[in-house]
């Protein structure tokens, strides 16, 4: 008679960086736990061994909070296994939405008169003048078709990959997460088609010209790529 208690649901596989466990997401959760206990019991290091990182492979699989807890509660029971990430192909509906709007790229019409401050999530394409006193924030980057003379901050949650470029830069300041560059880093009468950035060797934002975006930041989009090349 054929022994049924082994599914198969979990599969073990070693690499150079350590464990990667694939879960078949067909299977029920509580499957899953049951057979992971089960081949983690005979598949632990020795004590003298250095602790091995494990990532978990879920597919089409989501986890909800007590279940992750759940999977790194019997990973980690002896010590000598730690969790390094968990994988998905799935979010909830509302993290895509929230992915989404992180990257979409918000047009927006106007002048930013002295005392105003408009925030946006995700990139900003500011199609105006952000005048003295004016202030801009985005989680995002910013590219502004205009004059910047006032105040812009980039990548506001801590993104220090954003950028900040206008039409003409001459900014009392310029922000990009926690970075901070004033109006004496800046020629006094401004400069034309140039963006700001972090410089890490430097650790100070800088002012360059946008075509070196193409090198500096490889990840822009097409969009962002055309902006640079004019």
């Amino acid at each position: 008679m054929q022994d049924t208690k082994t599914k198969n649901y979990v599969t073990i596989k070693g690499t150079r960086d350590g464990l990667t466990l694939f879960i078949d997401d067909r299977c029920s959760f509580e499957d899953a736990c049951r057979e992971l206990e089960e081949k983690l019991s005979v598949n632990h290091p020795h004590k003298d061994e250095q602790v091995v990182n494990v990532t978990v492979n879920l597919g089409n699989r989501y986890l909800y909070k007590d279940q992750e807890e759940s999977l790194e509660r019997i990973i980690t029971e002896d010590k000598r296994f730690k969790v390094q990430s968990f994988d998905s192909n799935v979010i909830l509906r509302n993290e895509a939405i929230a992915m989404l709007e992180d990257t979409d790229i918000k047009v927006v019409n106007r002048i930013v008169r002295s005392g105003q401050v408009l925030e946006i999530k995700g990139d900003l394409l500011l199609i105006g003048d952000v005048n003295p006193g004016g202030k801009v924030v985005s989680t995002g980057n910013i590219y502004i078709m205009g004059s910047l003379h006032g105040i812009a901050h980039a990548g506001v949650n801590g993104d220090q990959n954003a950028i900040i470029t206008a039409s003409y830069m001459n900014p009392s300041q310029l922000r990009i997460a926690d970075y901070i560059s004033r109006a004496p880093d800046y020629e006094s009468d401004g400069v034309y088609m140039e963006c700001g950035l972090i410089d890490s060797e430097k650790d100070k934002i800088i002012i360059d010209r946008l075509q070196v975006l193409a090198h500096k930041r490889k990840s822009l989009s097409g969009f962002e790529r055309r902006i640079s090349n004019g």
